[in-house]
């Protein structure tokens, strides 16, 4: 994804039923024994214990996934350090009821995970007066339950977190706002919101059509054969390498609206896709170059345009019809414009799809996990 630079305005590319941390509160230093309300401190123990609470919030989510997900949760209430404020934790309560829902839709849909395991590191803490705000790297690996017997063995995300945390008077922390900093599609353990914007499309370009969601599709075989001029495999061996440890041959739009198309376009590059540099036509190049990047290279919607009318890519009319090198586009609240762009780099042979993307950084998530955390979106295929 990436944010507009025309007048098009172009798309780009929260778990406990209960939580009480009351019992074990990390003071800021002994004054407040007096009486006095002390001056915040970050200490090395304030630091871990702040994300001690955010690894175990983002593993209780987590948690909350699992096909023999706990009846309660444990995580939060050992985690001593630093209470959730009311307000929060009751959110919290409501994003695993959430999760349960989409837990359920994933069972519909023939998914289920047996293990996960959830790692936060804290990368930044400021103080600004008696607020303060820690950034984190969520790492969360989920293992496939074998339901067909063809899945791949997990999939994983990093996720990157900002928390806010306030000095009480008594000289604890409570925690009181946590977000995503990441953009794209939300992590499977985190419910999606609603989004909105503005579409506008030239009217010289080809639109791509909606796909189906429904399984099984009908069969669209891939020609995988010597004629076709493009390596699919070496397009997923280029995506999974870097989806997490990016290529720095390439420009980073994660900051700039969103790196979605931007590696997808790597990634189709490294199969054979050739640049285009000049064009009369709107939308009509396609290049990575030393300088800049064309907005097709990394434009969610502009990369549709440009594919659908030079007809690099063909629209599929079901997104399980998806092979190795295939793309898939999702627009999360149907308003006609493109929102995130994906790159498939694994088919189970019972016909399901695992993408590979960027923001937030993913390896091989199903298409029925998003249909499941998304089940109110567009979503838009295509055939490499």
């Amino acid at each position: 994804m990436r944010p507009s630079k025309s007048a098009a305005n172009r798309a780009r590319c929260t778990a406990v039923a209960a939580i009480s941390l009351s019992a074990a509160l990390l003071p800021l230093s002994a004054a407040h024994a007096a009486g006095a309300a002390p001056a915040p401190a970050l200490t090395a123990a304030t630091t871990d214990a702040f994300g001690r609470i955010a690894d175990a919030v983002l593993t209780d989510r987590t948690a909350a996934l699992l096909q023999a997900s706990p009846a309660g949760r444990t995580a939060l209430k050992a985690t001593a350090g630093v209470q959730l404020t009311p307000a929060l934790a009751a959110s919290e309560a409501g994003t695993v009821t959430s999760l349960h829902g989409t837990r359920s839709r994933l069972a519909a849909l023939g998914e289920a995970y047996t293990a996960a395991d959830t790692k936060v590191t804290v990368d930044s803490t400021r103080l600004h007066g008696r607020t303060a705000t820690v950034r984190v790297t969520e790492n969360t690996t989920l293992t496939y339950a074998k339901i067909r017997g063809d899945e791949p063995a997990t999939t994983g995300f990093t996720a990157h977190h900002q928390l806010t945390f306030t000095a009480r008077p008594d000289g604890t922390w409570q925690l009181t706002r946590e977000r995503l900093t990441d953009r794209g599609p939300r992590p499977v353990n985190e419910p999606a919101p609603a989004t909105r914007a503005t579409p506008v499309r030239p009217g010289a370009v080809i639109d791509a059509p909606r796909a189906a969601t429904t399984y099984p599709a009908p069969a669209n075989p891939k020609n995988l054969g010597t004629g076709t001029p493009y390596n699919y495999a070496a397009m997923a061996t280029y995506a999974e390498k870097y989806w997490k440890n990016y290529n720095t041959a390439y420009r980073r739009y994660n900051h700039a609206g969103g790196d979605c198309t931007n590696y997808l376009s790597q990634s189709l590059y490294a199969g054979g896709w050739k640049k285009v540099t000049s064009s009369a036509e709107d939308y009509g190049t396609w290049y990575s170059g030393t300088s800049s990047d064309s907005d097709t290279w990394i434009g969610v919607n502009e990369w549709s345009w440009f594919t659908q009318t030079a007809k690099r890519t063909k629209a599929l009319a079901n997104a399980y019809q998806m092979d190795v090198g295939d793309v898939l586009q999702m627009d999360f609240d149907k308003d006609g414009s493109k929102d995130h762009s994906m790159m498939t780099t694994y088919r189970s042979s019972s016909g399901v799809p695992y993408l590979t993307y960027h923001d937030v950084d993913t390896y091989r998530r199903s298409l029925a996990s998003l249909i499941a955390s998304y089940p109110n979106s567009a979503y838009y295929a295509y055939r490499s």
